[in-house]
C-alpha cells in the first residue's frame, strides 16, 4: 500500500498520517459487508521519546451508527518511537455499509511518564460506485 497519505493531523508535535483503501476482494456487497484498510504512520517530530499505550477510534457507518473501539497499543504493539522515528502499521475496518468514517485519537507517555493524547485525523471510508 504505497503511495501518498491522504490524511494528517499533528498534536504535541507527534503526526499522523493515513492512507486508506477500499479492498474489493474482502467485501461482499450483495451480503452488505465493505471492508477497508488503512495505513498509518506515526512520526515523532518532538523532542522526545514516546511510548504509544492506547487507541480510541469512532467509527460511523452510512446510516450514522457510530462503535467506539478502545485497546492498548496497536496490532499488539505498544511502541517507543524515538525523536525524530516514525512508527507504521496497517490494519483494517469492516462496514455493514458502502460509505462511513474513522476518527480517533492515540494516548502515548511522555519520557516522564506523563499521558499525551494525539489525534488521529478523520477519515472516510468510501466504496466506489458499482454499475447495477
Amino acid at each position: 500500500m504505497k503511495g501518498l497519505f491522504q490524511h494528517t493531523a499533528i498534536t504535541h508535535g507527534i503526526a499522523v498520517r493515513v492512507a486508506v483503501s477500499f479492498l474489493p476482494e474482502q467485501s461482499q456487497p450483495e451480503a452488505g459487508k465493505w471492508f477497508w484498510i488503512y495505513h498509518i504512520r506515526i512520526e515523532n517530530h518532538s523532542h522526545t521519546s514516546v511510548a504509544l499505550r492506547t487507541r480510541h477510534w469512532r467509527i460511523t457507518d452510512a446510516r450514522g451508527q457510530v462503535s467506539i473501539v478502545d485497546g492498548d497499543g496497536v496490532v499488539g504493539e505498544q511502541p517507543v518511537i524515538a525523536p525524530g522515528r516514525s512508527h507504521d502499521y496497517v490494519s483494517g475496518c469492516p462496514l455493514d455499509t458502502p460509505h462511513g468514517s474513522m476518527e480517533g485519537f492515540y494516548t502515548f507517555a511522555d519520557e516522564d511518564g506523563d499521558p499525551l493524547e494525539v489525534r488521529i485525523p478523520f477519515f472516510p471510508l468510501a466504496a466506489p460506485a458499482t454499475a447495477s
